[in-house]
């Protein structure tokens, strides 16, 4: 630049301009220098930055152009969730469901069916007594489902625990709720199908076992015609107090797991609900004479109800309705809370 126009001319070199190299000869480092001159000649009709040449860099446009492309049906989609849950028990690329959840699993169906195998056994040495005590009648129907020891204090609400765990929370503590929530996939889909996954693989165990242990009876035993319309109601009735019991466990713990961000809390808060109301309303019951607190416990609230549905001995004193009331409040309550925090899910994680 000439002497005479030094006065006119002023330059000035900013550093550290945020600006990709991607120079063949200089390495990527992430920063480059840019030198610029401003004209403040009169004679100018604007002032306007004249950027010197350089080969350290250069800037991209980056446009975003809507996908017009064609969606899959809604009911895929919901497929793809539900079986991303259930697959990942039985086989790789799906959800990675940890092995001492399988190994559970697999052990509680084996467990649920030694009442099949007793049945069997003694029915087919011909020991009357015995295969009276193990056979399908309404009270071991009842106690298939519902029976409070080992099976609705050790398997099922330690399978439910498993299960919630971390179905929800770890949606929302590793940012998974952007990959479902970034595609045409609303929040109703992504609750019902996370709920429908669990409740599936407790019907499973719960009334997969059920089914055996009634049906197997019939075609080993050789049961006729008479003895099947005598007691398909008591297995439709059982069978349907296994749906109350998988939907009950299933609701309360994704309620837990929804606002949670772990999967610790949900599974631990779901034992301590399911075991801790039934104890206190138990040594209520034993110091006072009085069952009403059982109306509190998910556990004997259900029981109740389906010791009504069956049919079988009443274990409870207060009307078997306000147990009813009871497990539809749980319920209530339980997918309220599920639905208010899925719906404030982000879609980045939090």
């Amino acid at each position: 630049m000439a002497d005479g126009a030094a006065s006119d001319k002023e330059s000035f070199e900013p550093v550290d301009s945020k600006v990709v190299s991607y120079g063949a000869e200089t390495p990527v480092t992430g920063q480059t220098k840019m030198q610029a001159a401003w004209s403040a000649d009169t004679e100018d009709e604007e002032t306007s930055a004249k950027v010197a040449p350089t080969s350290q860099g250069q800037i991209f446009e980056q446009i975003y152009t809507p996908w017009e492309g064609t969606l899959n049906p809604r009911w895929m989609r919901n497929w793809a969730i539900l079986r991303h849950h259930i697959l990942g028990i039985f086989k790789k690329g799906h959800r990675p469901w940890n092995i001492p959840t399988r190994l559970f699993i697999f052990f509680v169906i084996i467990a649920s069916m030694t009442d099949v195998a007793l049945a069997l056994l003694f029915g087919m040495i011909g020991e009357p007594t015995l295969y009276d005590i193990w056979g399908v009648n309404r009270d071991n129907l009842y106690g298939h489902v519902m029976g409070f020891f080992p099976r609705n204090i050790l398997y099922y609400p330690i399978v439910a625990a498993l299960l919630v765990g971390g179905i929800i929370s770890e949606d929302r503590s590793h940012g998974t709720s952007a990959l479902y929530f970034s595609r045409p996939i609303n929040r109703f889909d992504y609750t019902a199908m996370k709920f429908l996954s669990v409740c599936l693989i407790l019907l499973f165990i719960i009334n997969g076992t059920l089914a055996a242990y009634y049906f197997v009876d019939i075609l080993v035993m050789g049961k006729g015609w008479a003895w099947i319309i005598d007691t398909f109601p008591m297995f439709l009735a059982a069978f349907t107090c296994g749906m109350i019991l998988s939907f009950t466990y299933t609701s309360i713990g994704l309620a837990l797991s929804s606002i949670s961000r772990g999967r610790f809390f949900p599974a631990i808060g779901l034992i301590a609900i399911l075991m801790g109301t039934r104890s206190i309303a138990a040594i209520v019951d034993a110091l006072f004479d009085r069952s009403l607190l059982y109306v509190i416990s998910p556990y004997d609230s259900v029981a109740h109800v389906c010791q009504a549905l069956i049919g079988t001995e009443m274990t409870y004193q207060h009307p078997w309705v306000w147990s009813l009331v009871s497990v539809v409040i749980m319920n209530g309550l339980a997918l309220y809370l599920l639905a208010n925090r899925v719906s404030s899910m982000e879609v980045t994680r939090e």
